[in-house]
């Protein structure tokens, strides 16, 4: 438990990952999404999900290989950020394909 809580604390990304997760199922039981969008919904929250472990796995790697500034270091650790941003912006996208109609006929 002490190992799970000393993650959170050192990654907080993903706990905001976890609690947005959270949210979307349950806007997804509330609007009783039809399978193929739980298909997506879900692919996303794990395209999301381990885009953030291999990015804290990579930023952990590169702090292990060096303390000091290297600008090679500062690319690996750019790029894989950039790789979770690329995967939110996929899933928000998903996401608002998913469940923008039912807020929209909601709020006609």
């Amino acid at each position: 438990m002490n190992k799970l809580k000393e993650f959170f604390n050192r990654e907080q990304n993903i706990l905001i990952h976890l609690i947005a997760t959270s949210l979307v199922i349950i806007l997804g039981l509330i609007f009783k999404i039809a399978l193929y969008e739980w298909l997506l919904v879900l692919a996303m929250i794990a395209f999301v999900i381990t885009s953030e472990l291999v990015n804290s796995a990579i930023e952990l790697v590169v702090d292990l290989y060096t303390s000091k500034f290297n600008p090679l270091a500062m690319v690996a650790k750019d790029v894989a950020a950039g790789a979770v941003l690329i995967s939110a912006i996929t899933a928000a996208s998903v996401g608002t394909y998913v469940f923008l109609p039912k807020i929209l006929s909601i709020i006609k």
